[in-house]
């Protein structure tokens, strides 16, 4: 890959003024040598197997980072779906489990560890539903752990008493981290159609299609993006997608030449570039301002959903020109609390849960890292996530939602959640009743648009 010099100018200048960052790389481990049926000896070998293939993951990074001056902010390691490689153990629970991919985490010196994971979106065996009721009381008892269920996918449809269950798990994972303002949901997610080379938290896990080890990098880039767009002296919207795609042509030049060094020094597989633009409460650092660059008063009023989609596409567009290892998730990210300009677009009332649910079928993921009232019932959770999953299953795109009920928190008040997690104005869900419906449980069918063989 040749790199021009005035790209790396250019990249400097974004690093520097713009918040561009690496904002990952994520070390997949497949963890399905490791099953064993007494749960003390798979979580040994687990600790063995993560501490040995992570063990030089951090030290890496950082000599990588020193030696471009680009910031890497997270290291990250992702593992097999503990639900699927945990099955055999005959242990109650698997609390310990992830007790023990939060030591593993701690002594390689990763952010998070994702794969605290279960795949139920035909159906559940006794180790899926094990794992999906141990997660409250493991993100209670861990710091770096993250969990996700992925609950439906366009060639199943909808695994809607899963739906139901997870409603439950979140109301409950609030309650027990309630003390932090129930932090604990910030680190479970609920998917359709997710991806298995997902380097972003709290989703990430290594899917069973995956090598034995590979090297995933997550880039960010909204505030490089922004800062192109005012520039501009009253541009069309052709010439805004033409300014964003070569925009995100340079930020994955950046991400892919990171993952590949990475990948050398280490000798692990360069997995994927997730060219997502993900945001943090930095401001500039928005996707709502890129929006409201394009000419939008406010993230929210209407023409938000076209704008997003718009940004969405110009972004995959230029993305899919800089590298051929594009996967993950790549697009856009509408994180509430991690968005500064989507946090002042909720507290203005210029965006409410129901505009968010309506550009999540244009974005990269879904509805995330949304506060809700603490009170709010599991029922009404569970319809929000079905809604979400849907969308996904329709549109055969992923969608995610990563809710949080804040424990004796009403409307309008802000939780505070610091560092990348930000903070968020707590949002109202509507006062009527979802609990019949999803009690109904079942399958919710295949769409015909699965019909594709």
């Amino acid at each position: 890959m040749l790199i021009n010099p005035n790209e790396i100018l250019e990249t400097i200048r974004m690093v520097r003024m713009e918040h561009l960052d690496i904002r990952t790389v994520t070390m997949g481990i497949s963890l399905r040598d490791c099953a064993h049926p007494d749960i003390r000896i798979f979580n040994e070998n687990i600790y063995k197997k993560i501490t040995s293939r992570a063990k030089d993951l951090v030290r890496t990074t950082n000599e990588i980072q020193n030696l471009y001056g680009i910031p890497i902010i997270n290291k990250r390691i992702s593992v097999t779906p503990i639900a699927i490689v945990a099955e055999s153990c005959g242990a109650p629970d698997f609390v310990s489990v992830a007790k023990t991919l939060d030591e593993a985490a701690k002594k390689v010196g990763v952010d998070f560890i994702g794969g605290f994971s279960a795949l139920v979106h035909k159906g559940t065996t006794p180790g899926d539903l094990k794992l999906i009721n141990s997660i409250p009381e493991a993100l209670a008892e861990t710091e770096k752990v993250c969990a996700s269920v992925n609950v439906a996918t366009t060639k199943a449809g909808i695994n809607m008493d899963a739906v139901g269950l997870m409603g439950e798990v979140i109301r409950k994972t609030a309650e027990l981290t309630a003390e932090r303002d129930g932090i604990g949901c910030a680190k479970l997610v609920v998917f359709a159609n997710a991806p298995e080379d997902n380097p972003f938290m709290a989703g990430a896990f290594h899917g069973i299609g995956e090598p034995e080890c590979a090297i995933n990098v997550g880039v960010s880039g909204p505030g490089a993006v922004n800062a192109a767009l005012r520039e501009l002296e009253r541009p069309n919207l052709t010439e805004i997608s033409e300014v964003i795609k070569k925009t995100a042509f340079k930020i994955t030049r950046m991400g892919e030449m990171i993952g590949r060094v990475v990948s050398e020094r280490l000798g692990v597989e360069f997995g994927i570039l997730d060219l997502s633009l993900a945001p943090t409460p930095e401001i500039g650092d928005s996707v709502a301002a890129i929006l409201e660059a394009m000419g939008l008063e406010r993230c929210g009023a209407h023409g938000t959903t076209a704008a997003l989609a718009l940004l969405n596409d110009a972004v995959k567009k230029g993305g899919a020109m800089a590298s051929s290892r594009v996967g993950g998730l790549s697009g856009a990210f509408i994180p509430v609390s991690e968005d500064a300009g989507m946090i002042d677009s909720v507290e203005v009332g210029a965006l409410t849960l129901e505009k968010l649910e309506a550009m999540t079928s244009v974005c990269s993921v879904g509805l995330d890292m949304v506060v809700v009232p603490g009170d709010t019932p599991a029922s009404t959770l569970s319809a929000i996530i079905a809604d979400e999953m849907a969308i996904g299953v329709i549109n055969k795109k992923t969608t995610a939602v990563r809710i949080i009920p804040a424990p004796g928190k009403r409307v309008g008040e802000l939780v505070e959640f610091g560092g990348l997690l930000g903070r968020a104005p707590v949002m109202p869900v509507s006062g009527f009743s979802s609990e019949i419906f999803v009690k109904r449980g079942g399958r919710f069918p295949a769409p015909i648009q699965s019909l594709t063989n």
